[in-house]
């Protein structure tokens, strides 16, 4: 009996020696690997970060030895998702302001600023959120009872696509700007000879807000952080941050407070800071990819920003307007194709994407592999969609869901062809990439991925889908929500699919998105979600 204990010993031994030591193994999954054949496995091994072996459960476990091992129970996995255009810092400091988001009527946000401001005891009120689309009345408001509830108190807060800004009568008197101060790239709503309280684009950046100190902007990512982790985020494109931001970045996932992955779109609003990342060069580690800049292209649709090429069908002789004059579009695009950085240009209406996409082919001419990008892509001309072919869509299906309720009032039926669509901008590149632009709609990446596939709300409305034929499938929907997305900000090697020598990020879901009944989607919740094989939610 002794020597037969000994034998099995031996036996043990060898066997765990001939394992490959994992720091964790995943088993019985359902996993979406996103590789070049959308394969599904049941297994795989993680070491120093990285994925080292994918297969069946069998093999994984015969092969590799943990003191880590996730039981997924035949849950879903999908590798980690992307965000490719959302606001990762200013939805953190959102955290900290006035939320007006939902609000159905001008009363509600009055009534929410009233609530903050008994809370907060703020000197300056600012937040974001609102949107008159949303009320009974679907006017833009006016500052009169803002006057009269805070008259000596500054309030100044934003509509929910930061393209409109309402503010009161002592934000003014701060900014000293009157009716008659001129503005380029935005306008100041005047109505009866007096200054409505509604600011337009740019004429927004005449309004003095309070600084925002470190203290506040490093609680501001790591509350943005830890509400992406909670909706399987591991890497956000934040479209449009300042040096100092993305520095104060770098220090904090230098020090492992902040392990999201950030591709930082350098805002394109100033030249010296341009010049500073250009002259700079591409900044890359693990975790932060800084190689892009951010230039606003026109305003918002639902602001009547967005520069058409007729005027908007709701309101005469309006065209809205690029934020910028053509010259400094080509003059901005010159200096950045003369750089390794990408050009990403907001673009909302068929006016701005086709200034845009013509800068673009101008400056770029036979480049390869250049992948600037259009940011939002909303409303394209027939004739527009075939300079999509090295040019790249990143689009926010949410958008066309929150918008579909009036958006052909805006712009009227002809020019709606060519709105929201995401299947004739795939079909023209090859890949999209998809975001929700938080926080002007939700972080939930799910409902991004239920307004791409279904094309509704969350009511069902409407019966058919809007616009059905420009819906996208669940297999194009989940790549442009990690692979396709990574493409886009050229880190496709080491992310975006569960594959050999990638990085270990991947969320484990509550039910199955590729296969649960569509109306089903948006109520998915993430169980786990794990960044470099590490579980951070």
């Amino acid at each position: 009996m002794k020597n037969l204990f000994t034998i099995l010993s031996i036996t043990l031994f060898l066997v765990s020696c001939s394992k490959k030591e994992a720091d964790l193994i995943v088993i019985n999954s359902n996993t979406y690997t996103v590789n070049n054949n959308f394969e599904n496995a049941e297994a795989f091994a993680v070491k120093d970060g990285k994925i080292i072996a994918v297969g069946t459960s069998k093999e994984i476990q015969d092969n590799f030895t943990s003191e880590n091992i996730v039981n997924a129970e035949n849950k879903a996995i999908v590798p980690g998702l992307i965000d490719a255009h959302c606001h990762f810092y200013r939805m953190g400091l959102q955290q900290q302001k006035v939320s007006l988001e939902g609000t159905k009527s001008y009363e509600e946000v009055l009534q929410k600023l009233v609530d903050f401001q008994k809370e907060k005891n703020t000197n300056f009120i600012t937040g974001r959120g609102w949107d008159q689309n949303d009320w009974e009345v679907k006017e833009f408001p006016t500052k009169e009872k803002l006057d009269k509830l805070f008259p000596n108190t500054p309030v100044a807060v934003g509509r929910v696509d930061g393209h409109a800004l309402l503010v009161n009568q002592a934000a003014i008197n701060l900014s000293g700007i009157t009716k008659d101060t001129p503005v380029s790239g935005g306008e100041i709503i005047v109505e009866n000879g007096k200054m409505t309280g509604i600011l337009i684009d740019a004429a927004m950046d005449f309004i003095k807000f309070p600084s925002t100190s470190k203290k506040e902007a490093i609680q501001g990512l790591l509350d943005a952080q830890k509400i992406s982790f909670s909706y399987g985020l591991t890497t956000v494109d934040d479209a449009g941050i300042a040096k100092e931001t993305i520095e104060l970045i770098d220090s904090l996932q230098q020090s492992n407070d902040l392990k999201m992955r950030v591709y930082a779109m350098v805002s394109g609003d100033n030249q010296k800071e341009i010049d500073y990342f250009i002259n700079k060069g591409i900044i890359k580690t693990d975790k932060l990819n800084v190689r892009s800049f951010k230039v606003y292209g026109d305003g918002a649709l639902g602001s009547r920003g967005a520069a058409m090429r007729k005027p908007y069908s709701d309101r005469e002789n309006h065209f809205g307007a690029l934020i910028y004059s053509p010259e400094r579009y080509k003059e901005l695009a010159k200096q950045i194709a003369a750089s390794d950085y990408q050009m990403n240009t907001h673009a909302i209406g068929d006016s701005a994407n086709t200034w845009m996409l013509k800068t673009y082919k101008d400056v770029l001419k036979n480049t390869k592999n250049r992948r600037w990008r259009i940011e939002h892509a909303q409303i394209i001309a027939e004739e527009d969609f075939t300079h999509f072919d090295n040019i790249l869509p990143s689009v926010q299906p949410t958008h066309a869901t929150s918008d579909m309720y009036w958006a052909k009032d805006r712009i009227g039926a002809e020019r709606m062809k060519g709105a929201y669509a995401f299947k004739d901008l795939l079909n023209k590149y090859g890949k999209i990439a998809l975001g929700t632009d938080f926080p002007v709609e939700q972080v939930n990446p799910f409902l991004t991925f239920y307004a791409a596939t279904i094309r509704k709300d969350i009511d069902n409305y409407p019966e058919n889908g809007f616009q059905i034929e420009n819906a996208l499938t669940r297999e194009e929907t989940l790549k442009g929500m990690t692979l396709w997305a990574a493409y886009f900000n050229f880190e496709e090697e080491e992310k975006g699919s569960i594959e050999v020598g990638k990085f270990a990020d991947f969320v484990i879901l509550d039910q199955d998105i590729m296969k649960v009944e569509g109306s089903k989607i948006p109520k998915t919740k993430v169980v786990a979600t794990f960044l470099n094989g590490e579980k951070v939610y």
